[in-house]
């Protein structure tokens, strides 16, 4: 079968399809034939850590959708042919291997593209918004760099919660782009300079939850746009900007609450401890069709090198996802 793998050094990453084996499932896993698989920024950040050590060759693609081709050993609650979708390993591939607790069935209205763009970075929302940020029906969300695949996951799952989102980016032409998915202000700007009109906003109120994609650039202004007892998700740092000021006294009158959202350090069981949660609570707002995910583009497999050069370039709103290889190739 045709398979991406990556090599990154300190300062670059290489891209190259091998043909290898198609793998067999162990116990508690799924075999899956995927049909599409999508991209995920982290992945392809140098020095970020997700990739591995530094120098090595590995499988990538971190989400996929696709058919049941196969099941491990004491796999139960699955069949060969079911479709499903999850978080796993080597995605970029025509089969890949998923572990059970990963697996989730994909709604019939939606399509594989559409499949696998939610595992990895809706549950890394839910994460934000529900386990950690405890969002309420009614309160303020502020969003730093909303038309990243976080982002737009982030505005729709707030919007599908009852929440009030504001969202900045530089480009007033993605801004624009996201109304219709239920934006409510959108603040043109990729300075530190949102929180006074965030105040204004929200009558003074403030953000009761903040999601910074961006990074130290914005944290300061951040914390001087949040409400009292405000919640702080720091999910990424597009900037590559990792230390930032601290203003202790907002810290502590304001009673807020700073957390970081990452799977980086997690095990495999506590990444999964969610996945139960995230089927029964938001599966069926996918659905229902009240969220639909987002999907900027989609590529051929040959054309993972200018996929993934478009998600660095930042042009995208929403998900880049890759399209498997067609079958036969062994």
């Amino acid at each position: 079968m045709q398979s991406y793998w990556m090599l990154m050094s300190e300062t670059a990453t290489q891209l190259e399809v091998r043909e290898v084996p198609v793998p067999a499932p162990g116990p508690g896993q799924l075999l899956v034939h995927v049909r599409a698989a999508s991209l995920n920024r982290g992945e392809f950040v140098v020095g970020h850590g997700l990739h591995g050590k530094a120098g090595s060759w590995k499988a990538i693609g971190g989400e996929s959708a696709g058919e049941v081709a196969a099941l491990g050993q004491g796999v139960a609650g699955w069949r060969e042919g079911d479709r499903v979708m999850g978080r796993c390993a080597g995605g970029f591939s025509e089969y890949a291997l998923m572990d059970v607790g990963e697996a989730m069935p994909v709604p019939a209205s939606l399509s594989w593209e559409e499949a696998a763009s939610i595992p990895l970075v809706f549950l890394v929302t839910f994460d934000m918004l529900v386990l950690q940020g405890r969002l309420k029906a009614g309160e303020w969300v502020l969003v730093n760099g909303v038309s990243s695949g976080v982002g737009v996951s982030s505005l729709q799952l707030a919007k599908a919660l009852a929440a009030k989102v504001i969202g900045t980016s530089g480009s007033a032409a993605k801004l624009e782009a996201l109304k219709p998915l239920g934006l409510d202000v959108g603040l043109a700007t990729r300075a530190a300079d949102f929180a006074p009109r965030v105040m204004e906003l929200t009558g003074q109120h403030g953000a009761d939850l903040v999601i910074n994609t961006v990074g130290g650039t914005v944290f300061a202004e951040d914390i001087r746009a949040m409400a009292f007892e405000g919640r702080l998700a720091t999910v990424g740092y597009l900037d590559g900007v990792l230390e930032a000021p601290l203003d202790l006294g907002a810290l502590h009158a304001k009673r807020l609450v700073l957390f970081g959202v990452s799977n980086k350090l997690r095990t495999k069981a506590q990444k999964a401890a969610s996945v139960p949660r995230f089927v029964a609570e938001v599966l069926p707002h996918f659905a229902a069709g009240r969220i639909r995910p987002h999907i900027d583009r989609v590529y051929a497999f040959g054309q993972l090198e200018e996929a993934k050069a478009r998600m660095e370039a930042g042009g995208h709103v929403g998900k880049i996802v890759l399209r498997a290889p067609a079958a036969g190739h062994g």
